[in-house]
């Protein structure tokens, strides 16, 4: 199976001059387009400190200069995997478009504070996920989680505020590159790639760039 892309050229000018602006560009084109679900899936990279990777998609939350941000159970395998080795590499797969970027860089976790002001937005249902499930353990059953949350279901009734689970936060994505690629037929696709240089020096960490083409 083979499809041939054809797609506007993606040259260096059309670009933002900083990734973070031409990504809200590409986010915003996918967001409209009624050919991609949920624009804000992404694909998580990590690999363990000996080296093993492991893959899974997750719901991108916020994105600013200072990262991606993603929430997760920090005892989960993910979670466990970026606390012992921080580096992550992130994948917008947005096939309908002939289009993805990809994102590598390092995870820190995100503050408390920010963490709660955002759990505090999720369904009443996804609070109480949160809690039941002991994310990538093994359980003896479905029925065994079910329980778990009809539990929790009684203790926290709707409307009422469910507290954020000590082992659930955030991890944000600083970025290191972050590459646009765009397919063309031939496979003579489009990679345009930034890579972090350095900072600005003010003392905010505002990072500069540098474009790079990539051959496909």
């Amino acid at each position: 199976m083979r499809e041939q892309y054809r797609t506007p050229q993606l040259t260096v000018g059309d670009l933002a001059p900083a990734p973070v602006e031409q990504f809200a560009r590409w986010f915003k084109e996918t967001a409209d387009s009624p050919a991609i679900h949920e624009p804000n899936a992404m694909v998580v990279s990590t690999a363990a400190p000996d080296g093993r990777p492991s893959s899974r998609t997750v719901l991108l939350k916020h994105y600013d200069e200072a990262g991606f941000v993603f929430y997760t159970n920090y005892l989960s395998r993910k979670g466990a995997e970026l606390t012992a080795n921080p580096y992550v590499s992130l994948l917008f797969p947005w096939h309908p478009l002939a289009r993805q970027v990809i994102v590598t860089g390092r995870a820190v976790r995100t503050g408390r504070d920010e963490t709660a002001a955002y759990f505090r937005t999720r369904p009443h249902g996804s609070q109480l996920g949160a809690w039941a499930s002991h994310q990538s353990s093994v359980i003896a059953s479905r029925e065994e989680l079910l329980a778990r949350y009809e539990e929790l279901a009684a203790r926290y009734p709707d409307r009422e505020q469910v507290p954020v689970p000590p082992e659930w936060g955030g991890f944000r994505v600083v970025p290191e590159t972050v590459e646009f690629w765009q397919g063309h037929e031939n496979r003579l696709h489009d990679r345009l790639r930034y890579a972090r240089v350095g900072d600005g020096g003010d003392g905010a960490g505002t990072a500069e760039w540098r474009v790079e083409r990539l051959s496909p």
